[in-house]
């Protein structure tokens, strides 16, 4: 059993960190104080091959495994997790768009999501549907050779700013749950779409949020992926993928509020000596180390069972979002402590890494949708036992 990252991991790590600091560090305060969202930049990371990580490369991805994916997201999260969100909200839809497309798509779309050309959202959420995905009401009718759009969808990411929207609606009669929702691809600018105000949120301010409405929006058929009827599958497969995204999006921002606390425990001094010369900051710091290598050795494990097809990948995955996103916020919240009264000022980007990580604990499923994931598995015969 190797922990040790390959020589393509480190450079993959290199390379992300490299062009984090540079393009995406110096720039986080301003995105988030002024609401930017930078599509440049997200398309320089594109260039890089960032917009495509897991996408395979006969439709112009990098073809990377999860767990290598994960080695670049930390690096980008940790010079602003909000940005690093939506480039693997792409990356979700992206795969998607590449995996399930007909061939059409795979050469006419996907290699325009991967390059970062064109950039996506991810459209599942309503307003009477978050964490009970399954019962969603926007509903795709069949006429001829085409579909017609109609409802609505929340919290989307990167709306009003995106070219395609991975769009989950119902094909099956109402009450037809799960097995009733197909899954769509959709240009951002068709007829019939309409965006809402930008929400003002508690963090994730480098990214736009609003709400989408479909009125009579034709779609062609050819623009669904895979079957009629798969699109529930189709969506949770891809957040399998998007729960590591976001779960190492929180180890990122953990990693950089760690290394944040331990410096400024260096240079503040009280009472005469530096912070780190007090046995219970020390302590803390311990434990805000401890509980950030535990989440990413989770999210690492979770990476290789979906890498290998592991039946209990799905498992894995609920797992470490669960405990990453928990234990990594609570590192951010530990390290604006640490910084006592400058921590909670913007001239410190404490405030803004609590601020950001908060909201993972809800998105991908929430972390109590993530709980009952776990528990209703853990209860089939033999699945503890398998996961040992």
């Amino acid at each position: 059993m190797n922990f040790d990252l390959t020589e393509d991991q480190l450079a993959f790590r290199e390379a992300a960190r490299a062009f984090a600091e540079k393009a995406m560090a110096p720039h986080a305060a301003k995105w988030d104080a002024e609401h930017v969202f930078p599509v440049e930049v997200i398309r320089e990371a594109g260039e890089m091959g960032f917009c495509g990580i897991y996408t395979p490369e006969a439709q112009g991805g990098m073809g990377l495994s999860r767990l290598d994916t994960s080695v670049i997201v930390e690096e980008l999260a940790a010079a602003c997790p909000s940005t690093a969100a939506y480039i693997t909200i792409h990356n979700m839809a992206t795969w998607m768009v590449a995996q399930f497309g007909n061939a059409d798509i795979q050469q006419q779309i996907a290699p325009k999501m991967a390059s970062g050309e064109w950039l996506g959202s991810y459209c599942l959420t309503e307003p009477g549907a978050g964490s009970d995905a399954g019962n969603l009401r926007t509903k795709a009718t069949r006429d001829g050779d085409s579909y017609v759009l109609n409802g609505s969808k929340v919290f989307i990411s990167g709306a009003g700013a995106t070219q395609m929207l991975v769009v989950m609606a119902r094909t099956g009669e109402p009450g037809s749950g799960p097995k009733g929702i197909s899954a769509f691809v959709v240009p951002a600018d068709s007829d019939g779409i309409h965006y809402g105000k930008a929400e003002e949120k508690m963090g994730w301010n480098s990214q736009p949020t609003r709400q989408i409405t479909f009125e009579n929006v034709r779609v062609p058929a050819n623009n669904r992926l895979g079957e009629e009827g798969q699109g529930f599958m189709i969506a949770m497969k891809g957040l399998d993928g998007g729960r590591l995204n976001i779960a190492t999006c929180s180890m990122g921002g953990a990693q950089a509020a760690l290394l944040r606390a331990r410096n400024y425990m260096h240079e503040r001094e009280q009472f005469g000596q530096a912070l780190a010369g007090f046995q219970a900051l020390q302590f803390k710091l311990a434990d805000m180390a401890t509980n950030l290598v535990a989440a990413r050795q989770m999210v690492r494990l979770a990476a290789y069972r979906l890498d290998q097809g592991d039946t209990e990948a799905t498992l894995h995955c609920a797992m470490a979002k669960r405990f990453a996103t928990d234990a990594c916020f609570e590192v951010c919240n530990e390290a604006l402590q640490l910084h006592g009264g400058y921590g909670y000022i913007r001239e410190y980007p404490l405030e803004r890494y609590v601020r950001d990580l908060r909201v993972h604990q809800i998105l991908e499923g929430t972390n109590e949708i993530m709980r009952l994931i776990v528990a209703r598995r853990l209860l089939e015969p033999g699945v503890a036992e398998a996961i040992q």
